[in-house]
């Protein structure tokens, strides 16, 4: 019995100490990216142009991407990873660096002096923590700051998305997957795309003859048409996807993570079996169900 509490207390001191190591990896990717939200916002305000959140967020996530575990769904849909992202851009709120307007975010000219004297994601993660003010001395820079561009991750392979009108199949050959939704009457609402559909690595589950086609009949969604979102249940083994959603089964109009257009992948970390997917086309946003 000693053996087994000895063996026991190891096996939960690894498990601590692997925790322990994750956090603080998930720690510094955080910081990496509050620093391209700033940057981000510096860069608008170089241009005249109040920042849209969406897109801030969207490179800074497209710059450092999220993990599996970053990826994983909380309740309401919403990945870990977002949801950590955006409670830490409060701490440059508080620090009196950006401000959230009903318009959109914008940097102070303070905040623009802290991207000079705290120029790495370290250095400002450190001033956040400490409540560290931008030296009074510090200059505002003439130039946003330099940003390295990152390569995307498992973009889908535009080149084979179809961009004329495919022929029409004979009739028996048009059939629906028992999986695919109902067929609805049809709505006339010229703020409504003609189709929506969920293009990503699971596409095979549903049906269809490849991954990443927005042609194929087996990943369309269906409008509600008293909620006016998009929605589609799917049945997919446990695993870690991703996806976007493509307008009017093609890829020159898709919006990606935080609805941003030709943004980074939606992630999706699944325990298995149905799980709703519903998107807006109002806001470009998407949940999990």
């Amino acid at each position: 019995m000693d053996t087994e509490c000895g063996m026991g207390s190891a096996g939960n001191a690894r498990k601590q100490g692997e925790a322990m190591a994750r956090n603080a990896n998930a720690a510094d990717k955080l910081d990496l990216r509050l620093k391209a939200v700033l940057d981000g916002l510096a860069e608008a305000a170089f241009t005249d142009q109040t920042a849209d959140a969406r897109e801030v967020l969207t490179e800074a996530v497209t710059a450092v991407p999220f993990d599996e575990h970053e990826a994983a769904l909380l309740s309401g849909g919403i990945p870990r990873g977002h949801k950590a992202l955006t409670a830490a851009t409060a701490k440059l709120v508080k620090a009196g660096w950006m401000v959230k307007g009903r318009s959109g975010w914008a940097i102070t000219e303070d905040g623009l002096r802290a991207t000079v004297a705290f120029p790495t994601a370290q250095a400002l993660a450190a001033a956040l923590a400490d409540g560290t003010p931008v030296p009074a001395d510090t200059p505002v820079p003439a130039a946003a700051p330099t940003k390295k561009k990152p390569a995307r991750k498992a973009a889908p392979k535009k080149a084979s998305a179809v961009k004329a009108p495919a022929a029409k199949a004979p009739a028996a050959e048009q059939a629906v997957p028992a999986s695919a939704p109902a067929a609805e009457p049809l709505v006339v609402d010229l703020d409504q795309p003609e189709s929506v559909a969920i293009a990503g690595d699971f596409a095979s589950h549903l049906g269809a003859a490849a991954d990443w086609e927005p042609t194929a009949d087996a990943v369309q969604m269906g409008l509600d048409a008293a909620s006016r979102r998009w929605v589609r249940t799917v049945d997919l083994p446990a695993g870690h996807y991703a996806f976007k959603i493509a307008i009017n089964r093609s890829w020159d109009e898709n919006y990606g993570a935080f609805g941003a257009f030709d943004g980074p992948n939606h992630e999706l970390t699944h325990d298995g079996g149905p799980v709703t997917i519903a998107y807006d086309h109002a806001t470009k946003d998407i949940a999990y169900s």
